[in-house]
This record gives C-alpha cells, structure tokens and sequence, in this order.
C-alpha cells in the first residue's frame, strides 16, 4: 500500500495502520452481503472493537461521565502535531517533566499535538509486551502532568513509547489528560517516513454516539503554511 503522496505540492504520509480481517488480534470482521434485488447492492456489516489498528482515545473510555467521541469539537480531531523521537533517554525509564523542557522547550505551542516516540521500537499490545525484550520508554502520571500544564490538545505513541506497562502508570496518565478532554491516538505508523517534525496532522473518527474510541486514518500533511516550526 503506498505510504506517501504529493498533493499541490504538499507531501502527505499516511500514519495509519494496515488493517486485514485475516491477521488482525483485535476484533475485525467484515460480513459482505447483497440486499437483493435485480441491480446488485452490496454492503459490508463491520463488526469491529472500537480499540482497532490506528484508533483515537476519547475521555468517555475512562469514565462514563466524561464526553464520548461524537461529544468532543471536530477540532480535537486535528491541527499542528510535533514528532518527538526522545534519544537522550536510557531504556525502560520514564519520561518526566526535565526530559519534555529538554526536547520541546522553545518548539511546543498551546494546542499542538505531541507524538512521543523513542529508538527502543516494539509493535504494542503483542506478546512482546513487558518482555525483556520491550526497552520502551514509559509514561506515567508526571509526563500527564507537564503536557496538561503546556496545552497539549492530544498524545499521540509512536511504538517507542509504552502506553501498557503497569497499572501504577497507566492511570495516572489516563486520568490526568482525559480529565481535561485531551485525547490519545495510538498505534502511529510509518512515522519514520516523515521528513519534517512539525506538520498538520488530521485522525477525525466517526461521530458516533457513546463510542469511547474509534479507528482513524491518520496523516501528516508537511509544508502547509501555519504547521511548521
């Protein structure tokens, strides 16, 4: 599948995870059937979990007060994103308020959408998860605390970052940043296709009432005036 595309001479990068049916853990399932009739109608039933592939996280998955993703402004959904490849870390440590003033002091704006990544890449939520081999950075409820504090409007992981490795690190961060209606994007792919830091970005789910997260087709648009350094 192509990755990247030339658009009015902007260049486009998909960051979105390939989804097939016959592969996928998550459940994916598509049941294609024809309406009937003399002219052929076919529609595809799509049984899927709202956690699939590339997927946008909305306060509603942490608590049932919280807005679901219909709730939440088409603007939540898009805007100026920053790719963060931390290298000055140590494997299996976690990324606290000094390390975020290292890489986005002078770079980060109220409102840009910060995607955490690091060398130490696995593929999430697979059996290599929490194994001696998973040398991931972590995240935990300091690193909620300083993107809150500097506007962050979403936290986007690239397969750098743990976003599954441990309940004492997991809440925190869920409860800090859904709390105040900033979301997650997880499962970025094809980010070291990118050839620029600073990019629009855009992932709008389906408005679906009650849905507390949904696939998205992410991508990076570079070079578009206003989404740069």
């Amino acid at each position: 599948m192509e990755k990247v595309f030339e658009l009015n001479g902007l260049r486009v990068v998909d960051l979105t995870k390939l989804l097939d049916p016959a592969t996928e853990s998550r459940r994916c399932r598509l049941i294609r059937y024809n309406t009937g009739g003399p002219i052929p109608d076919f529609h595809t039933a799509l049984d899927l979990t709202s956690h699939l592939g590339t997927h946008c996280e909305c306060p509603y998955h942490h608590d049932d007060n919280w807005p679901s993703v219909a709730e939440l402004p088409l603007t939540t959904y898009m805007g100026r994103a920053l790719y963060v490849n931390i290298e000055h870390m140590q494997p299996n440590t976690h990324i606290t308020g000094a390390d975020l003033d290292k890489v986005l002091s002078g770079w980060m704006k109220e409102g840009d959408i910060i995607i955490l990544d690091s060398p130490y890449k696995i593929e999430p939520f697979t059996p290599k998860t929490n194994t001696e081999e998973d040398k991931r950075l972590f995240v935990n409820g300091e690193t909620a605390e300083w993107l809150r504090d500097h506007g962050a409007k979403c936290i986007g992981f690239g397969d750098g970052v743990s976003i599954e490795n441990c309940n004492e690190d997991v809440k925190p961060f869920h409860d800090v940043l859904l709390a105040e209606n900033i979301v997650f994007l997880e499962v970025l792919k094809n980010l070291e296709l990118l050839e620029s830091d600073t990019f629009f970005m855009s992932y709008a789910p389906l408005p679906i009432v009650g849905a507390d997260s949904c696939p998205v087709r992410a991508y990076a648009i570079e070079g578009l005036p206003g989404f740069t350094r």
